[in-house]
């Protein structure tokens, strides 16, 4: 058998160790995640940016989101997909605005969420929320009565496509777009 002297055997069983990793996930893949599977002397980092890059272009793509990887349509097939898959049942507008005001202000108390919307937070809304896996609680605030703080969840990152919270449009760029005409098709 001839030598494998760039270690091209290794490289390729590597990508297909991370390939089914991902596809096998419920949730996006962390690189350490995957280091503990690579053979010594392969960084899992490089590992996913190339096979990142032999899914670029095609129906789905390696997409880092939430401090890891997973597998996402392709953003130009979306739309499409949209007509003949199912949509999960959206949150309720409340849930909506206390998940915002607890993406932008967290970690936020639920009287805080409350005097931010200028209404009560129905315990529904911050049930449906948590039921979701889109936040949950991240201790007490040290003030009188010790209310629970609220911050957002890896699952919220990867449900909105977000590789970390800095990757939030800024207020100043949801408010331009308020301003701006809707573009007809």
């Amino acid at each position: 058998m001839p030598q494998d002297p760039a270690g091209l055997a290794g490289l390729e069983h590597a990508l297909r160790v991370a390939e089914a990793l991902v596809f096998a996930s419920d949730r996006p893949v962390e690189a350490e995640r995957l280091q503990a599977l690579l053979p010594e002397g392969l960084r899992a980092d490089a590992v996913l940016t190339l096979l990142a890059a032999r899914y670029a272009g095609r129906g789905v793509e390696l997409t880092e989101i939430a401090g890891g990887y997973a597998f996402r349509t392709a953003s130009d097939l979306a739309p499409l997909l949209t007509k003949v898959v199912e949509v999960p049942r959206k949150l309720p507008r409340v849930a909506m605005e206390a998940l915002a005001i607890i993406a932008y202000h967290q970690p936020v108390t639920r009287s805080e969420i409350e005097e931010i919307r200028g209404a009560s937070l129905s315990q529904a809304a911050l049930e449906s929320l948590l039921e979701h896996g889109l936040v949950a609680p991240r201790g007490r605030k040290e003030v009188p009565g010790r209310p629970t703080l609220w911050a957002t969840t890896p699952r919220f990152l990867e449900q909105f496509g977000l590789r970390v919270l800095s990757d939030l449009p800024r207020r100043e760029e949801l408010l331009a777009g308020e301003a701006q005409p809707l573009a007809r098709e």
